[in-house]
């Protein structure tokens, strides 16, 4: 079936069809056009701090390895032997001198060059070991420890590709002199929907709280009251995106500070409140009085990087087909808050947004009914619809980007004007 993509999302991008979200053409064409160009998320240099520390990644649906090496570097490889294809590396992190492949022990460094071909000496023809390494992803960049690889490698700079978002994101990382620190492996789980809705869900999308999560965060709730009140959504670049609300001067500490908000600065120990409220007393000077007066709700980066605030979690959507997503989740806390104090902020994320989570068990299963929903017979002339604020988008005088109320659904447009326009760019290069 021939994909006519400016058929799938309107130009204004307020218009979008079911097969955007179920087309098995359209997901290959996804991988080529976004994944295949993409900065994408691998991890954080706090879970390699050491010489042959690794983690496993995935870019889109390519195992890789992320790896220090023995000269301090950072290398991420494809977790694909060159002599069958085995994977080298079954461990999810670790630390090791060799990834060795388990069919003919064809041996490999940590940082992906091929070191020992054991049936070579039973050869008189020995091949050239130098062309034979793992394959590597050609660009690999960290910006404050979040580690970027892309299969592109003439992509734009990190950097220049974060943009504006540098500013969004450092709002809540630069609160913390010794930056952040990842905890532990991911938490992950596999759910029946498309990869690109808990990315929108991330982006901005804080008008489903009051009705998904009534419960814990409707309308007549402290939440839900600041949200109506002060919330934005910001979107530096199209693509990216920052929801937060923007709070008065005179917010009391316990009311702005980051982990208050939570159970656990609730109903944590003295000392854990007093920690929380030494951060914000430093936010002014470390990041600014504007964002020192920040209180985040939901981030993205393109494509698939996603940051809760509140529950300091990072999460990423992993695609594995147009039907089917792998969630990855970690808990990230300040990294030179106390050992002790570490534990107890870690629970921030998991008692809301790990798997078992009271907010995500909510948000996974709106996903998967929207899955049904994209999947229907006899309704792709109904496209879903994008509209909310159409045209009200505007500018703020002291946050860069287009910025609009928390209730405008620019936050999904402009990744899905992206979208379009990556995809476009594939289909004409063709």
């Amino acid at each position: 079936m021939t994909i006519d993509i400016k058929e799938l999302v309107s130009d204004d991008a307020s218009l979008i069809s079911r097969r955007v979200w179920s087309d098995s053409a359209v997901y290959e064409l996804e991988k080529r056009a976004i994944f295949g160009k993409s900065w994408l998320f691998l991890g954080h240099e706090s879970q390699i701090k050491k010489a042959g520390d690794f983690v496993q990644a995935y870019m889109c649906e390519t195992p890789i390895i992320l790896a220090r090496g023995e000269e301090g570097a950072i290398h991420a490889s494809v977790n694909s032997c060159t002599h069958r294809g085995l994977p080298v590396c079954r461990s999810d992190h670790g630390n090791t001198k060799r990834f060795v492949c388990p069919y003919h022990n064809w041996s490999y460094t940590v940082s992906g060059e091929l070191a020992v071909i054991p049936q070579e000496r039973k050869v008189k023809c020995s091949p050239d070991k130098s062309k034979l390494g793992l394959k590597k992803v050609p660009r690999v960049e960290s910006w404050r420890g979040l580690v970027f690889g892309s299969f592109n490698p003439e992509i734009e700079p990190l950097e220049d590709y974060l943009g504006d978002m540098k500013f969004y994101l450092g709002a809540w990382i630069d609160r913390f002199p010794g930056g952040i620190e990842f905890i532990g492996s991911p938490q992950r789980w596999v759910l029946d929907a498309n990869w690109k809705l808990p990315v929108e869900n991330q982006l901005g999308d804080v008008y489903h709280g009051p009705y998904l999560h009534a419960s814990l965060i409707g309308s007549d709730t402290e939440a839900g009251v600041e949200i109506d009140n002060h919330a934005f959504n910001a979107i530096p670049i199209k693509g990216h995106g920052a929801s937060f609300r923007l709070m008065p001067e005179d917010t009391p500490v316990d009311k702005l500070a980051w982990g208050f908000e939570t159970t656990v600065g609730q109903l944590g120990s003295e000392e854990l409140k007093e920690y929380l409220r030494s951060v914000q007393a430093q936010a002014k000077e470390r990041v600014g009085p504007i964002r020192a007066q920040m209180k985040g709700l939901t981030y993205g980066v393109y494509p698939n990087l996603s940051f809760l605030w509140s529950n300091a979690g990072f999460k990423v959507s992993h695609p594995r087909g147009p039907n089917k997503v792998e969630y990855w989740s970690w808990s990230v806390v300040p990294a030179d808050a106390p050992e002790h104090l570490k534990k107890y902020l870690r629970n921030n994320h998991a008692s809301f947004f790990g798997p078992g989570g009271v907010l995500e068990q909510e948000d996974s299963e709106a996903w998967m009914q929207q899955n049904i929903g994209a999947n229907i017979d006899f309704a792709d002339d109904r496209k879903f619809y994008y509209g909310l604020g159409l045209g009200d988008e505007t500018t703020h005088p002291d946050l860069p980007g287009t910025v609009t109320t928390g209730a405008n659904e620019y936050y999904a447009r402009a990744f899905f004007q992206r979208w379009r326009e990556d995809l476009l760019g594939t289909e004409q290069s063709q």
